[in-house]
């Protein structure tokens, strides 16, 4: 679902749960932040109190009984019991009774508990810490047992690594919808190049993070690694140019590029105790000695770009078209 969707909805939400009496269309319209941006203030058309209003006024009071009778819908689909009642003046109005919606005391098993305690520990580095921790501590006061208590305190340690500085800027410009600026290097360039991108999520796969989102530039969908993000990002005061998509593949790209989807294999060698996340898709390795070791990995699209970040530490000895992007990828970095 759509970020300013859901706003919408759990605005729409909290105004119903929120009221002490029911409110008409009209009021809800001139309350609802996303209503006002779309349709300005509510006026009588909107209630059906007024006749013979402009064809465009009319036109904007179908637009919003039609967005708000599905958004109506949508927060009943969703659980929330929301109330019709007819006014004297003969306006319908809207609420939702807390006593009516009101969640059932929540009971956790032991495995349930520690679950949520171990999701709610992962986040250590990053904006998210102290809202997990308090999180944390509202099941220790709720008398659930926790990970550390089922598990022990050193079992299991369930991280997510966030070094990277541009992520929560990142984070909070996907977030507030914001386009960003930043200066990005390219594995196979020296120097950066100034990127103007809508982002749309952060995904984190084999231990980096990565941006997907709208390459203002390049006119196209885009993925970046945080780690070539240089200096600052700077976010930007202006809407979305392009659509965010309901379904982002960040993973499936970032999979793409480093040759997950093989067409065949590559023959490579390794020096001892380096490239282990090569060594993992290995589908034979052996030791050539000298503290070398000899790979066979699958071999498609993208990979000499990925192969490149392991510099000095990996040689490819077969196919030839592989060495030779590969080579000519580090011949550009050595140049800058």
């Amino acid at each position: 679902m759509a970020i300013a969707k859901a706003e919408r909805l759990m605005n729409l939400a909290l105004c119903l749960l929120g009221t002490r009496r029911p409110l008409s269309k009209r009021e809800l319209r001139g309350s609802i932040e996303a209503y006002l941006e779309a349709f300005g203030p509510g006026n009588g058309a909107a209630s059906g109190t007024a006749s013979g209003a402009p064809d465009n006024a009319a036109g904007s009071d179908d637009a919003f009984n039609r967005m708000f009778e599905r958004d109506k819908d949508d927060l009943r689909e969703l659980g929330l019991i929301i109330e019709t009642v007819e006014s004297v003046d003969g306006e319908t109005g809207y609420l939702a009774r807390r006593d009516s919606n009101r969640l059932p005391p929540i009971t956790l098993d032991v495995e349930e508990a520690a679950a949520l305690g171990l999701a709610a520990s992962v986040w250590q580095q990053a904006r998210l810490a102290a809202a997990a921790s308090g999180a944390l501590q509202k099941l220790r006061a709720a008398g659930m047992p926790l990970a550390e208590e089922v598990y022990g305190n050193s079992a299991l340690e369930t991280r997510i690594p966030v070094h990277e500085a541009a992520f929560e800027p990142l984070m909070l410009a996907a977030r507030d919808r914001r386009p960003v600026v930043f200066d990005y290097r390219k594995a196979n360039s020296a120097r950066p190049e100034q990127r103007h991108v809508e982002p749309w999520t952060l995904e984190c796969w084999r231990g980096h993070w990565y941006l997907a989102g709208w390459d203002r530039d390049r006119k196209a969908e885009r993925v970046f690694r945080l780690s070539r993000i240089t200096g600052k990002v700077r976010s930007r005061g202006i809407p979305f140019t392009a659509a965010v998509p309901d379904h982002v593949t960040v993973r499936e790209t970032v999979e793409r590029w480093a040759g997950e989807t093989a067409t065949s294999t590559a023959l490579i060698k390794v020096r001892a105790d380096h490239g282990y996340p090569l060594r993992a898709r290995a589908l034979a390795t052996r030791e050539l000695g000298d503290g070398w070791d000899e790979l066979k990995i699958p071999y498609g699209h993208g990979l000499d770009a990925w192969l490149v970040e392991f510099g000095p530490d990996v040689v490819v000895l077969e196919p030839a078209e592989l060495r030779a992007e590969v080579l000519d990828r580090l011949r550009a970095v050595a140049k800058g």
